[in-house]
């Protein structure tokens, strides 16, 4: 019988979704990430977010590792054994592009200090008495976004953008593979400059490698209209913690939603999630990496899991298989 082992907390969330679509017999064993390369000798399938080259040395019989995920940042493939394949897992997209669209409309609209507000008794609107009226609030109709990374992810947001009568600017890495969906433009890299200084709402959407990596810092802010707003679902890495902490306390830029962080937990204790207090801005909306967490990304995994773990028994080509190259 397979033994599939899922590494971490995040893959072990899998487990008993992926048992449920699962068609063949398998041995399932849930392994924190620091045993993971102790438990490596007899495991088939590894579900995991970290593949190390401790691991890969202990791996004997390994077939595949199955990322629960889209991100392989913490995946070393010069680890992987021969004979080992590689996959990862979508299905987040609807999930992230409604999070930038809820995080565009709430900043936009500032939703959280009007709530705040009206709890205290205070109108902050046209009904107040004896008070002026407030500016009235910006549409998102009309006004240009901004999507750096025009993959799965950044076509699932221009389609809800485009519903929102939104003008539309992306960049990707090979521009000329990317769907004609109606959209301003699709540009390689070398087009990240002049959308950053059009857009009015900035979407970052990008894989994080070595060439994303600090790809947003002080030069690429200061290119960013005053007002406009930027949204990270990606990684925290590929914006610059000290220039976009500083870009948002001086008002350089008009506000952030940041669902991706620079510190993650390694305990039960509360954990900020960055070395500046970006907690302390108002112009900050701060949420713990859960833009993709929805019923329907979990589903969607869970059937990529089992459905590859079937293949690997059968013998059969992949779903979502990562090349050497790609």
């Amino acid at each position: 019988m397979p033994r599939v082992a899922f590494v971490g907390a995040l893959a072990a969330s899998f487990a008993d979704r992926a048992r449920a679509h699962l068609t063949v017999p398998c041995d399932f064993a849930l392994v924190a990430e620091g045993e993971a390369a102790a438990r490596m000798g007899d495991v088939e399938v590894l579900v995991s977010l970290l593949f190390t080259p401790a691991m890969g040395a202990a791996a004997k019989r390994l077939r595949l590792v199955q990322v629960p995920g889209a991100g392989l940042d913490r995946i070393d493939r010069a680890a992987l054994p021969a004979g080992a394949a590689l996959a990862n897992a979508y299905g987040h997209e609807t999930g992230i592009a409604e999070y930038v669209m809820g995080a565009m409309l709430a900043l936009a609209r500032g939703f959280g200090g009007l709530d705040g507000a009206l709890r205290r008794g205070v109108w902050q609107s046209q009904w107040a008495v004896g008070a002026p009226p407030p500016p009235a609030w910006p549409e998102l109709a009309g006004k240009t976004l901004g999507i750096l990374g025009y993959g799965r992810i950044g076509q699932a947001l221009a389609r809800r953008a485009r519903a929102f009568e939104m003008e539309i600017l992306a960049t990707r890495r090979d521009a000329g593979r990317a769907p004609a969906d109606g959209i301003a433009s699709v540009g390689g890299p070398d087009s990240l400059d002049a959308v950053l200084r059009r857009a009015d709402y900035v979407a970052i959407t990008l894989p994080l490698t070595a060439q994303t990596r600090g790809l947003i810092g002080a030069r690429e802010l200061a290119l960013m209209k005053p007002a406009s707003i930027l949204v990270n679902v990606a990684r925290g890495d590929i914006v610059d913690e000290d220039a976009l902490y500083a870009a948002l306390a001086e008002r350089r830029i008009g506000a952030a939603a940041l669902d991706v962080w620079y510190r993650y937990p390694t305990s039960s204790a509360p954990a900020l999630p960055a070395r500046r207090p970006f907690h302390e801005l108002p112009n900050v909306l701060l949420t713990p990496h859960i833009s993709g967490w929805t019923e329907g990304m979990l589903e969607a995994r869970a059937k990529i899991i089992a459905e590859n773990i079937r293949r690997t028994v059968a013998g059969e080509s992949l779903l979502n298989q990562v090349h050497p190259g790609g």
